[in-house]
């Protein structure tokens, strides 16, 4: 895969509290072409992967994030 083989979109929702504007939720949508023959893999290692994030890891009890993966077969 190369440099932009993964190219991922995300919204942050953010909320007032008192006067102090706070990230509630974070969505991220990873787009990702591969081989149909990668199919596979790439879901195992979707299903894991925010468990071993260290970025998600750091945030999730404050943050609610969530992710959702649009793969497509590389034609």
């Amino acid at each position: 895969m190369g440099p932009t083989a993964v190219v991922a979109d995300v919204a942050g929702e953010i909320e007032a509290e008192g006067k102090v504007l706070v990230i509630k939720r974070i969505h991220v949508v990873y787009h990702l072409e591969t081989p149909l023959e990668d199919k596979e893999k790439v879901e195992r290692a979707y299903a894991v992967h925010a468990d071993n994030c260290p970025v998600y890891r750091s945030i999730h009890r404050a943050i609610d994030v969530t992710t959702e993966l649009d793969w497509q077969e590389l034609k």
